[in-house]
């Protein structure tokens, strides 16, 4: 059953450790929950946007590479906040302290770099590599493939990647964010429809919505597969090179296609945001009491006087 909705808002937000950050017009808010059972909330302009916004296609990219780097801050500061001093100094590694102890102040960001680092290494080996070589596998020693690679390469990247999603559910931490992340789809819901932001009211909203982050990178995957269909197989090396080049057009074009399914609302835009919302069946949980407070206190402090201001 379709959500009623008085109108569509350009403000959203991510799930973290224990938490929510929420983006507005003017302000972006960051709300934890403690070790204590207190909500701590910390609200931040919004930096000038880059002129790059305004042009299609190109800010596909700006917004993905923004989204990531403030994800990334966000996420490590909800854990700070989320843990006791004891669970921090237990989650710390040898390198960790080594790492603190070398560079001071600027250990965080050290770590964040070398995680961002390592965590970008992975993805290149997950979706870049490991399908082509699966592909590769295939052709060489089961079946001639023909003109059907690239499709069997983009299903092997989609199978993986649910697949993915699908074993670090049943992580316990995991499934707290991703209750986190149905409380942000719900409270988003509940304001779009005009109700009070209440926990009755916002509880009775689906979890599932058409502009999330999971569905932008399920339409990336698709979308890559069209265009990488094009790029020539005469080696696997130079296959996954130029697979990486073209990454920023893959981005810019589904950007422009979650952008155009979250604005309208028909048959065509139905069908594309369809995937991404089973999708979402993986990547949100059901939240409790608990986790709608903290959304009802991140998103509260974004919101502008004028709804106007934050229409999509």
């Amino acid at each position: 059953m379709a959500e009623r909705c008085k109108f569509k808002t350009t403000v959203g937000g991510q799930a973290v450790m224990e938490g929510i950050m929420m983006r507005g017009p003017q302000k972006w808010c960051l709300s934890v929950r403690t070790p204590n059972g207190e909500i701590v909330t910390e609200e931040h302009e919004n930096k000038k946007s880059s002129p790059l916004v305004k042009i299609p296609f190109v800010r596909g990219v700006v917004s993905f590479v923004s989204s990531l780097t403030m994800g990334y801050k966000t996420l490590m500061r909800s854990a700070e906040l989320s843990m006791t001093e004891e669970e921090q100094e237990a989650e710390l590694s040898n390198f960790d302290r080594w790492v603190e102890k070398k560079f001071g102040d600027k250990a965080m960001n050290v770590v964040m770099g070398i995680s961002a680092f390592l965590g970008l290494v992975l993805a290149v080996v997950l979706f870049m590599f490991l399908p082509t070589f699966l592909v590769n596998l295939v052709n060489n020693h089961l079946i001639a493939l023909g003109g059907f690679k690239a499709l069997l390469e983009g299903l092997f990247k989609i199978a993986l990647f649910v697949l993915y999603l699908a074993v670090v559910r049943n992580s316990k931490e995991i499934r707290r964010v991703f209750g986190y992340h149905g409380a942000e789809h719900k409270t988003i819901f509940c304001y779009e429809a005009g109700d009070e932001l209440t926990v009755e009211n916002i509880r009775k909203h689906t979890r599932f919505h058409p502009r999330c982050g999971t569905s932008f990178l399920l339409i990336v995957l698709i979308i890559s597969i069209l265009l990488f269909s094009v790029i020539p197989w005469t080696g696997m090396a130079l296959r996954v090179v130029l697979k990486i080049l073209l990454l920023p057009v893959v981005m810019g074009a589904s950007y422009e296609v979650i952008r155009l399914a979250g604005r309208y609302d028909n048959i065509v835009t139905r069908i594309v945001s369809a995937p991404g919302l089973w999708l979402q069946r993986l990547t949100t949980c059901e939240p409790d009491d608990s986790m709608i407070e903290v959304a009802i206190a991140a998103v509260t402090p974004v919101l502008p006087q004028n709804p106007e201001e934050a229409k999509w």
